[in-house]
């Protein structure tokens, strides 16, 4: 080795072991992101998943410099949108949205994919169910329609919102389990979503319906149904007229459609934290709150932590619901 390079390595040796000493962070995390990042979304363009993606996207991009693309990875009930987050390069260049479904997909044996198969940073939000009757049914508060429904033999009424299994039909499986009656209790009538459940509701076809409330505001709003409470632990300002169940019957019961984003699993803690960080920017802003607001939306904050022990608990809870109906195959 010359002179000249014995001196070059040395002087680069002494600059790391300087910046080691001195806190400095590596080149990855001061730069990071250095180029676009892709967002997955597992579910069709258009949806409240797909909108809620797009703003948080748009402002991380605001926020952080680079491109966020959203990217809609659809098919199999969810499973290949969140199978692409998981199986991503842990680089920070892929992260996706994750929703509700994933603690449900494992216990129908549709994927081996859990809560644990990601690098959660931050949950934005949640819509509870409500509980919709129609306008012209009997029951003006939802302590006289459970009243009803336990002096009713099971399956006369009749119930609806999504289809055999999704999370509106475990809605009501768990609201059932609270109350202690038996899962089928209610009937479930699947359907294809919440907005022809709401139209039958209003048809007369159904007794009640368990979708979140902004999937029936149009149907509520034209006068031809009523939500009688919602499966939260707050009411939703946008909605605050329609008590909690805790409020209205004194059941201490709640759960919910959920959207998080999150990455592959063994994210570089710097840029998981870096994305972390961006994230509660975009939730703190006026910007994605009026969005969220004007759609009706839940804004629920978790960072990573808490968005690892909300899916905890809402994997437990799905896997309850789902042997409870019947529908676990794990």
């Amino acid at each position: 080795m010359s002179r000249i390079s014995r001196r070059t390595f040395a002087a680069s040796t002494a600059a790391v072991a300087a910046s080691a000493a001195f806190g400095f962070k590596p080149a990855r995390a001061q730069a990071y992101p250095g180029r676009p990042v892709t967002v997955i979304v597992p579910w069709g363009a258009g949806g409240g998943t797909d909108a809620t993606a797009r703003i948080v996207a748009a402002l991380l991009e605001k926020d952080l410099g680079q491109p966020f693309n959203v990217i809609n990875r659809t098919g199999g009930s969810g499973v290949v949108g969140h199978s692409a987050i998981a199986t991503a390069q842990p680089d920070g260049y892929t992260i996706g949205m994750l929703t509700v479904e994933i603690s449900m997909m494992h216990w129908q044996g549709l994927t081996e994919l859990t809560p644990r198969s990601y690098t959660p940073l931050a949950l934005m939000n949640e819509d509870p169910p409500g509980i919709q009757v129609s306008s012209s049914s009997p029951y003006k508060t939802v302590k006289e329609l459970a009243e009803a429904i336990k002096a009713a033999p099971p399956g006369k009424f009749k119930a609806s919102g999504t289809g055999q299994g999704g999370i509106w039909h475990l809605a009501l499986v768990g609201w059932m389990q609270a109350m202690g009656l038996p899962a089928n209790q209610v009937a479930w009538v699947p359907s294809n979503g919440a907005a022809p459940a709401m139209q039958d509701l209003a048809a007369g076809g159904l007794d009640l319906t368990t979708c979140s409330v902004p999937e029936a505001r149009a149907i509520i709003e034209a006068g031809k149904a009523r939500s009688l409470a919602i499966m939260a632990p707050a009411r939703n300002p946008v909605f605050k007229d329609v008590p909690t169940l805790k409020e209205a019957m004194g059941i201490d019961y709640a759960t919910g459609a959920w959207r998080g984003i999150a990455g592959p699993k063994n994210l570089p803690p710097e840029i998981a934290s870096k994305l972390t960080a961006a994230l509660k920017k975009v939730y703190d802003s006026a910007e994605f709150k009026d969005f969220m607001t004007n759609r009706g939306f839940g804004t629920v904050w978790g960072d990573a932590g808490q968005f690892t022990g909300f899916m905890d608990k809402g994997d437990a809870q799905m896997g309850e619901a789902m042997k409870a109906a019947g529908l676990s195959k794990a």
